[in-house]
């Protein structure tokens, strides 16, 4: 790696990211309005999509509440961690389940 690379990366290594993480919402939200609006989409997506939006939330509050009882970050305990990545798992399992279940509409249609 050339010296520029390195010395911005450290840089960036350095960055409270709390502020995009926050803002983050506001596109994901625009993706999830436009997204309830396709008819061709299945529930379970749109379900799943919006599953995603609790991860977040349940990772905030299990974050502050890891900070709060054992003062430590949420990546240090976990316990709390793999709790709150269930909930990412299982948004993207709801996601899997809607897409399956739309090609097998196609599948059943084409034939």
């Amino acid at each position: 790696m050339n010296d520029y690379l390195l010395r911005s990366l450290i840089y960036l290594s350095k960055f409270d990211n709390t502020a995009l993480f926050a803002a983050s919402i506001i596109p994901y939200s625009i993706f999830l309005y436009y997204l309830y609006k396709i008819k061709s989409l299945n529930k379970l997506i749109k379900i799943g999509f919006s599953l995603t939006v609790l991860f977040v939330f349940i990772t905030i509050v299990v974050s502050i509440f890891s900070l709060t009882y054992f003062h430590r970050t949420l990546v240090e305990v976990d316990v709390l961690h793999g709790s709150a990545e269930f909930f990412l798992t299982l948004s993207d399992f709801v996601i899997l389940l809607g897409f399956i279940r739309m090609l097998n509409v196609l599948e059943v249609n084409n034939s």
